[in-house]
């Protein structure tokens, strides 16, 4: 038997709002995070710095689902411990953002969102493969990861 590991840290900003649902039979709670997730490298052909995103869905649960819902915002910045499954499932969000203060209250605290009426939950549609990339022949065009540097 063989050992192996499926452990993830995600540091990214929110893209969107969390969406609070919750599963009809249960009532158990699920927030769906979008994370976009910065990188860059230096291309040794011609030393120029090369960004690029990643976007990924993260599903938290139960309370972890709640307070995310409660206190993230579009743009938060967060760590995400979790596993990977098809999706990055969190098990631990840590907000890396400050919380907003309310205004006028005159005190520190937290800022929590109004809560809405959390809607079902129901699973991302798949979304169908791109077609390969074609020249204007019609020809297979050169690959995308040509130019990625490992």
């Amino acid at each position: 038997m063989s050992a192996s590991l499926n452990r993830v840290y995600l540091v990214g900003n929110l893209t969107r709002d969390p969406e609070l649902r919750r599963l009809p039979t249960t009532g158990t709670a699920v927030s769906m995070l979008r994370l976009a997730i910065s990188d860059s490298f230096l291309r040794r052909s011609d030393n120029q710095r090369v960004e690029s995103v990643v976007y990924l869905d993260v599903e938290v649960w139960d309370r972890q689902a709640e307070t995310c819902s409660q206190y993230l915002r579009k743009g938060s910045s967060v760590l995400v411990e979790g596993r990977i499954r098809l999706k990055v499932r969190g098990e631990r969000v840590q907000f890396l953002s400050v919380p907003q203060r309310r205004e006028g209250d005159g005190g520190g605290g937290f800022a929590p969102r109004q809560q809405q009426p959390a809607q079902p939950y129901a699973a991302p549609q798949a979304q169908p493969a791109p077609a390969p990339y074609e020249d204007a022949l019609g020809k297979p065009g050169a690959d995308a990861d040509e130019e990625i540097p490992f």
